[in-house]
């Protein structure tokens, strides 16, 4: 029985998937639970075979046979878990998924507001509702959760409302009349999703699996935190592991190590301050990168690592996991053309070994590790250039 957080340290698009499928190859008996976000994260995972896959609404171990948990504080999809889940299927698998009863879920109300919002604002928002829904849930009465899919009738009913709400949200930029088939098919589809999840209350569930070893998996990144970034371009999330760390202690599970992730250089996809901007990282193309320019968040955006902001990053988690072993992991370096580099206090360091960097971070109290493939079989301790044994 073990426990293990996987957080990013940046805006998102860290390596999280790759973090969290690694240590579920390693594990005996691995549970993912993901504690943050929703269907708005994309976690890319590559088996040793060559298969990929991005993971929005299924943990990322779920290539490894590994079930997931979905807490409450992480937004449902009904219609993206279907059209995920049939993709896994199409691999061969059988999805085991467990969604906490308290769920907030996403409808597609929240997805057109969203979308209208974004089109004046343009905060950075994926425009798939997750938002949204937070706002909606936390701060009117006007609430759907995932336990409510079971029963139709009042699924349909609370989603009547919902529609009502924004339409006069928007001042009549909305009309709930004009999404009557788009609601209609939505219904259809939660009702196909009950069939393939399992519904549950969270302490019934880690009494289930006791003994697990459990991977906790994050979403986006600690600069994008409701409380720790910089607004208005920030997420409506803890995206530290302080959700992770609530459940861990309520269900009397292991003190957890936390591994923090970060490519070997700074991404942002969407708006908002990003540093050492005009400092652009000299890479190798990435054919398979995850994240394409779209309508919502534009190009991703790519800048020279800045060690001030993951230490800052690691101050904040520091709130939440104090005593707690931190690791490192530094993903993409297999894109660079030439040594790590980085910025501290605007000055320019060219590292000649990965390890080096530790130096500069003293929240890292544990080791660190390079990933030098997208597979996950490229992950090595930067101390010894060996797989860690652990």
């Amino acid at each position: 029985m073990s426990t293990k957080v996987v957080i990013g340290l940046g805006y998102g698009d860290e390596g999280k998937g790759l973090a969290t499928d690694y240590w579920c190859r390693r594990a005996a008996h691995p549970v993912v639970v993901r504690f943050s976000g929703g269907h708005q994260a994309g976690h890319t995972v590559v088996s040793p075979s060559g298969t990929r896959h991005v993971f929005s609404n299924l943990g990322s171990g779920t290539l490894q046979g590994a079930p997931t948990f979905w807490s409450r504080y992480c937004t449902f999809s009904p219609p993206s878990f279907l059209q995920e889940r049939e993709q896994l299927c199409a691999f061969g698998l059988s999805p085991k998924m467990f969604v906490d009863a308290r769920c907030p879920v996403t409808t597609p109300f929240d997805i057109a507001y969203n979308r209208l919002l974004e089109r004046s604002q343009r905060h950075g928002s994926c425009g798939l509702g997750f938002g949204a829904t937070i706002e909606r849930h936390t701060e009117t009465p006007y609430q759907l959760y995932a336990g409510d899919l079971a029963f139709p009738k009042v699924a349909a009913r609370r989603l009547h409302a919902i529609g009502q709400y924004y339409e006069q949200k928007a001042s009549g930029l909305m009309s709930a009349g004009d999404y009557s088939a788009v609601a209609e098919a939505w219904l259809e589809k939660a009702a196909a999703a009950v069939a393939y999840i399992h519904l549950v209350a969270e302490p019934a569930f880690f009494s289930t699996y006791a003994g697990a070893d459990f991977i906790f998996e994050g979403s986006q990144g600690l600069l994008l935190d409701m409380d720790h970034g910089v607004f208005p371009n920030v997420t409506r999330a803890h995206t530290s592991s302080r959700n992770a760390q609530a459940i861990i202690r309520r269900n009397e599970l292991p003190t957890p190590e936390v591994f923090c992730v970060s490519r070997a250089y700074q991404t942002r996809h969407g708006n908002g301050w990003l540093t050492n901007e005009t400092l652009p990282p000299d890479l190798d193309s990435n054919p398979n990168e995850t994240n394409q320019d779209n309508e919502w968040q534009g190009p991703l955006r790519h800048a020279l690592l800045d060690l001030d902001m993951l230490r800052y990053a690691l101050q904040c988690e520091e709130n939440y996991s104090s005593g707690q072993a931190k690791h490192l992991l530094l993903t993409c370096m297999d894109q660079l053309r030439g040594p790590l580099s980085a910025t501290l206090g605007g000055e320019i360091l060219e590292l000649s070994e990965p390890i080096l960097l530790k130096a500069h971070l003293p929240a890292i109290n544990g080791n660190m590790l390079c990933s030098y493939s997208d597979d996950g079989t490229g992950v090595r301790c930067a101390e010894s250039s060996l797989l860690p044994t652990d």
